[in-house]
């Protein structure tokens, strides 16, 4: 079971509304007075007769291919709760290949999932994860993010829930930091929820380093940056319109 530390604030459901949206990001190298545009992203969202489908696309900029080609995709359909339903995330990086598949049942509270991974187009595993909670994936999970009721909490505050990826279960915490400005690359000024995201293992270890996100405070609660760190330096997601 997940222990829910501070407030206890469920995502809102359904109070946020899409048709069709598409956000478009730039991947910014940081590292002391270096900044170099590494890559661009961007998601795709679209109403569909059940739910939700979206897609994130990134891929490397042409002096970064020269260096290590990155060209990802994942991709989610959701129900109009935002609950996933299936799960797909396809990585070219350099020579590595990799394809994941995610289907999920949901149980009211609970969620199963099924995974099957492939490398060099072959399946090489087949698994069943399960939660005693409501589970995301690494997409669908943003928009939960962008759920979130953060006028009602206060700094410190946290939110957990599970995370299913390929191969394993992780849960994921937020801990809201509160109001903040912030300046995009483009100089456009924003107010964003600052939030900061832990992933853990079921055994309570770190399983990477914390991820800060910044989320509109407008209706449409869109992501306008997230900043994750590197053995040297960082990446910083940029919100391009």
């Amino acid at each position: 079971m997940i222990a829910v530390v501070g407030l206890v604030v469920s995502p809102a459901v359904n109070a946020l509304t899409i048709t069709n949206e598409t956000l478009n990001y730039q991947v910014v190298f940081h590292w002391g007075v270096v900044w170099k545009h590494a890559a661009d992203a961007t998601l795709t969202t679209t109403k569909t007769a059940s739910g939700y489908s979206s897609r994130l696309t990134g891929k490397t900029r042409s002096w970064a291919d020269k260096v290590y080609t990155v060209r990802d995709t994942l991709k989610c359909t959701m129900t109009s709760a935002f609950r996933p339903i299936k799960y797909e995330r396809l990585a070219h990086e350099g020579s590595y290949y990799a394809h994941d598949i995610v289907k999920f049942t949901n149980y009211g509270a609970s969620t199963s999932a099924h995974c099957t991974r492939y490398r060099k187009n072959k399946p090489t595993a087949n698994l069943t994860l399960n939660a005693n909670g409501v589970a995301y994936d690494m997409l669908s999970v943003f928009f939960m993010l962008r759920n979130i009721d953060f006028s009602k909490m206060k700094s410190g505050n946290t939110y957990s829930t599970w995370i299913f990826s390929g191969k394993e279960k992780e849960i994921l915490t937020v801990r809201y930091v509160g109001i903040e400005p912030l300046q995009l690359r483009d100089k456009s000024r924003h107010q964003a929820f600052h939030i900061k995201l832990k992933f853990t293992q079921d055994n309570g270890k770190k399983s990477s380093d914390d991820i800060d996100a910044y989320i509109s405070t407008g209706a449409q609660r869109i992501p306008l940056m997230v900043v994750g760190k590197l053995p040297v330096g960082e990446i910083k997601c940029y919100y391009a319109k």
